[in-house]
């Protein structure tokens, strides 16, 4: 995935329309936010058998789809007005993770790093 280049193309989108006025980082969370939500939606009554068995029920995995393609969309854009680098703050969150996270506890182990018994 060419980060820079959708990012390019969303704001292009963005300019034709005369939408960044619109897109401030404020707006742009609370966006993600809604579309997170909606995405939520989808998996709200389902059991965790269900969630996983999705993309057999056609209708349902391109709704789904769709939503992950927005809360991305407006991920991407908050990234681009922000200024952030992507690609590096997942590799510097992903060493920050390892760090908390080491793999002879965390493996198997669905309790966060701050709750273990020490």
């Amino acid at each position: 995935m060419n980060i820079a280049a959708i990012q390019q193309t969303l704001r292009a989108f963005a300019d034709e329309r005369d939408w960044d006025q619109f897109h401030s980082p404020k707006n742009l969370a609370i966006a993600l936010a809604v579309e997170a939500a909606e995405l939520l939606e989808h998996f709200q009554w389902l059991k965790e058998d269900e969630s996983r068995r999705l993309s057999e029920k056609a209708g349902d995995y391109r709704a789904v789809r769709e939503e992950i393609a927005d809360v991305l969309i407006y991920l991407l854009r908050l990234a681009d007005q922000l200024n952030i680098d992507l690609e590096e703050a997942i590799h510097e969150k992903m060493r920050k993770n390892a760090e908390k996270y080491p793999v002879e506890l965390a493996k198997g182990n669905a309790v966060k790093y701050n709750r273990r018994e020490q």
